[in-house]
């Protein structure tokens, strides 16, 4: 979505809205209209900047995205 590159669906990460927020779904289960993402802060940013998540889910108006950063923050220093 932020890089626009493809990939395996096994290298992305898989995220949802809930509740006006924009949540990683790393397991594939959680239900709603899921949007994919690379799990780098580069490629996140690209798609905060350009304002994708709120196309993807087509939802109006700006998505809260800090668990989504916290998370690919946790997994990249690991």
């Amino acid at each position: 979505m932020g890089c626009r590159e493809r990939a395996a669906k096994g290298e992305l990460l898989r995220t949802v809205v809930i509740e006006g927020v924009c949540v990683p779904d790393p397991r594939g289960t959680l239900p709603g209209r899921g949007a994919s993402v690379h799990p780098t802060l580069v490629c996140l940013d690209l798609a905060v900047r350009r304002r994708a998540f709120p196309r993807a889910f087509k939802v109006p108006g700006p998505l809260d995205t800090a668990r989504l950063r916290q998370y690919v923050e946790q997994t990249e220093q690991q």
